[in-house]
């Protein structure tokens, strides 16, 4: 008896312990990531506007999920999931994983800061190019294929 409730708490405690996407496939993964890059541009692009129309309340909630989507993706590139399902990463990322998520992190926290300061900024689209497109920039540029 004594076993069996050591077996069931080490089954408890082995699926509380690995993150969520060990269980989702690794299409799943590839496609998840490439969603959440993908809504990411199209959100850049709506803060831009946004930002540019000085609607500034619409354009900080939407640079706060952007933060989220980037801490999200931290967990969307586990070792498996390095080629297939038109996946455009580089292996750069799993060479470099330290860096890559430094720059997740950076950009989730550049996009905070944003938040912050867009509507005092006296130059808008630099302060974007600053805190957001420059993060986009310096991923595409050593961690995804080129178009």
């Amino acid at each position: 008896m004594k076993l069996l409730k050591n077996i069931f708490l080490l089954i408890l405690l082995t699926l509380f312990t690995f993150p969520a996407y060990s269980e989702l496939s690794v299409e799943e993964i590839i496609k998840g990531r490439q969603a959440i890059f993908s809504e990411n541009y199209k959100t850049a692009k709506r803060v831009q506007a946004l930002s540019s129309d000085i609607e500034f309340e619409a354009a900080i909630e939407l640079m706060n999920k952007m933060s989220e989507n980037y801490k999200n993706l931290l967990d969307y590139f586990p070792e498996n999931s390095k080629e297939g399902f038109d996946t455009e990463a580089l292996p750069t990322i799993w060479e470099n994983k330290d860096e890559f998520n430094a720059l997740m992190q950076k950009a989730s926290d550049d996009m905070l800061t944003l938040a912050s300061v867009i509507e005092d900024a006296d130059d808008i689209r630099g302060t974007l190019k600053t805190y957001m497109w420059s993060n986009c920039k310096a991923c595409h540029s050593k961690f995804r294929e080129e178009h």
